[in-house]
């Protein structure tokens, strides 16, 4: 869990530049990347912040944490 959302990290192909993906699926359009599924998880909470923000601003509905306390993330199954 990042900010007590469910988080999923996949590896990038070489072709998408390397290193994983991670994204927030209950905050659509929710991702960011880095070199390492550390990294990535560590921008992600960064981009959940300023989803979040956004939203408030905007005034869109924000979904609720599905829980709180950390978690290991999931890696999401390969297609």
């Amino acid at each position: 869990m990042v900010r007590g959302y469910e988080v999923f990290v996949e590896l990038l192909s070489r072709r998408l530049g390397g290193g994983f993906a991670a994204y927030a699926p209950a905050l659509t359009g929710c991702v960011a990347d880095g070199a390492t599924s550390e990294e990535a998880l560590e921008n992600l909470a960064d981009a959940i912040d300023c989803w979040i923000a956004y939203a408030r601003q905007s005034g869109r509905r924000i979904p609720e944490p599905t829980a709180n306390g950390a978690a290991e993330p999931q890696t999401s199954p390969a297609n």
